[in-house]
């Protein structure tokens, strides 16, 4: 997998990982309270994780929505103080 590849594999998981949570990343964007490089900084972040394929995993068996992210999640605690 080249880098950018790896890149887009994770910012799918992140955004997966953020509707799963209930946060909706544009609407945070759009009232100003992300921009580019935080969500650019949170991917970054998730393509460190030792446990992508668990992720894929648990995003599929909690795809109708979660109240917390998988203890291994990078982002978990940032994506839940996003929350509405």
């Amino acid at each position: 997998m080249t880098v950018n590849q790896r890149f887009d594999h994770h910012a799918k998981l992140f955004a997966t990982m953020a509707d799963t949570l209930g946060v909706d990343l544009t609407e945070k964007m759009q009232r100003g309270e992300v921009d580019s490089e935080d969500l650019r900084m949170m991917v970054h972040k998730c393509t460190g994780c030792t446990n992508p394929c668990d992720c894929v995993g648990w995003l599929a068996d909690n795809a109708e929505g979660a109240q917390v992210a998988p203890s291994y999640c990078r982002n978990g605690d940032e994506l839940l103080s996003m929350k509405d």
